[in-house]
C-alpha cells in the first residue's frame, strides 16, 4: 500500500478512512455544536412533517432535510455558506457536505 502522503503528492487524491471517498476538507477541526431546536422554524405552521431533521455543524440551526418538501436546510445552507449538516437523530453518523455534494 502506497502511503498518503505519496499518494498526494503524485497528483492522487487522498482517500478517506472509511477507503471510499477523497477526503472532505470541511469536516476538519469541527467543534461540537448544541441544536438550537428540536424542530424545523420554517415548518411549525405547515400541515405536513418534515421526513428528516438536520442539524448545520457550523452553528447548530437545525432545519428539513432535502427529502422535506421545504428543503429548509438546503437554504441555510445558500443563505451562510455553511456546508456541513449531520442528521439530527442520536447516534447517527450521517453527514453531508452541501459544497462537494456528498457524505462525508
Amino acid at each position: 500500500m502506497i502511503p498518503a502522503q505519496n499518494l498526494a503528492s503524485s497528483g492522487v487524491p487522498v482517500i478517506s478512512l472509511n477507503g471510499s471517498a477523497p477526503r472532505c476538507e470541511h469536516a476538519d477541526g469541527l467543534a461540537p455544536v448544541t441544536p438550537q431546536s428540536e424542530h424545523c422554524p420554517d415548518c411549525q405552521d405547515r400541515p405536513d412533517r418534515p421526513a428528516g431533521l438536520v442539524i448545520c455543524l457550523s452553528c447548530g440551526w437545525v432545519a428539513c432535510s432535502d427529502k422535506s418538501p421545504g428543503r429548509h436546510a438546503r437554504a441555510h445552507y445558500e443563505e451562510t455558506d455553511h456546508p456541513l449538516a449531520a442528521a439530527l437523530q442520536p447516534g447517527s453518523r450521517w453527514r453531508w457536505c452541501y459544497i462537494h455534494q456528498r457524505l462525508v
